[in-house]
């Protein structure tokens, strides 16, 4: 992985020099800006979320595909195009070269923002959730770019699990085929998304930001290429029990089936669906899991950093 920013990108000043100083930086997607949260909730979660990772002691970087130029850092009138133009595209890896090319707008999948935050050597980054393999995939091989990139990318993804709507074992499964580490957080089951439980043991646990940071450590020294899947699960008191959101998840796979919805509307679609299902809790609690997630990657942010000589931080 590069720690010198690919000549492609633009950098923000606050996260250039950060770079170069050797200092923390977290990645943040924007597709969650873009297509998972309702405005002006969105534009406010990211702002609440770049803010935590200051105080943290670190520095955000939130990443966007912008006038056909990928940008890692953005200003408060970015976060506001992403949030309300309708001219932002869903942009994962494939996409990014022809989004680049006709000058467009892209928010960044996990996938992509993995990609972007590598090229500009970032090694931590922070999402609500990630993807993975879809229900029913055995039939329909919807699987999400987000497992091989994990496989390819070295970068630490720390988020709330495997979003609820797919098939969890199946994407642990995957991750493991992969040869991608899925490290929980403090707890001995693999949590999911809305919900601490998912009824899957964890295939590791760490109990600290250090320990993460030296897992991360002991991997890429190693030379062995590819990213580290951190599941936090979302905090007590914020979550919606397994047992209640299973239900609400059915009912709004079966009404995008009927809608004929399919491939990367999907997730859109079902986590839209569910926030009216569950007349905004799901978004409330979306919003929780990600502030927390920040909190724990400015934390091993800083330990990662502590780890390695200035000019490879």
């Amino acid at each position: 992985m590069t720690t010198t920013p690919h000549p492609r990108l633009t950098l923000n000043e606050e996260v250039r020099e950060a770079l170069h100083d050797g200092r923390p930086v977290v990645a943040l997607e924007s597709t969650i800006i873009s297509h998972g949260m309702p405005y002006p909730q969105n534009v406010e979660m990211a702002t609440q979320v770049e803010d935590i990772i200051r105080q943290g002691g670190a520095v955000p970087a939130t990443i966007a595909v912008l006038h056909g130029r990928p940008r890692i850092g953005l200003t408060p009138a970015d976060l506001e195009l992403l949030a309300t133009s309708n001219e932002v595209t869903k942009a994962s890896v494939r996409d990014l070269a022809y989004i680049m090319a006709r000058g467009g707008h892209g928010a960044t999948t996990v996938a992509s923002t993995m990609r972007l935050a590598a090229l500009a050597g970032i090694r931590t980054f922070v999402t609500g959730g990630i993807g993975g393999v879809h229900r029913g995939a055995p039939a329909t091989f919807d699987i999400s770019a987000d497992l091989t990139e994990l496989a390819a990318t070295s970068v630490a993804v720390i988020s709330a699990g495997v979003k609820s709507i797919l098939d969890i074992g199946l994407t642990l499964e995957t991750l493991e085929t992969l040869g991608v580490p899925v490290l929980s957080y403090g707890a001995d089951e693999f949590p999911a998304f809305y919900s601490r439980a998912s009824g899957f043991s964890s295939p590791m646990r760490v109990d600290s930001p250090a320990e993460i940071a030296a897992v991360m450590h002991a991997r890429w020294d190693l030379g062995i290429v590819g990213g580290i899947s951190i599941a936090n699960p979302v905090p007590e008191g914020e979550e919606i029990p397994a047992d209640r959101i299973g239900g609400i998840i059915e009912q709004a796979l079966g009404e995008m089936n009927e809608a004929g919805i399919a491939g990367k509307g999907a997730t859109p679609y079902l986590l839209g669906r569910i926030v009216e299902l569950t007349k905004g809790e799901s978004l409330r609690t979306n919003i929780a899991l990600v502030k927390n997630n920040a909190r724990l990657g400015a934390q091993v942010a800083i330990e990662y950093a502590a780890l390695l000589p200035t000019e490879e931080s």
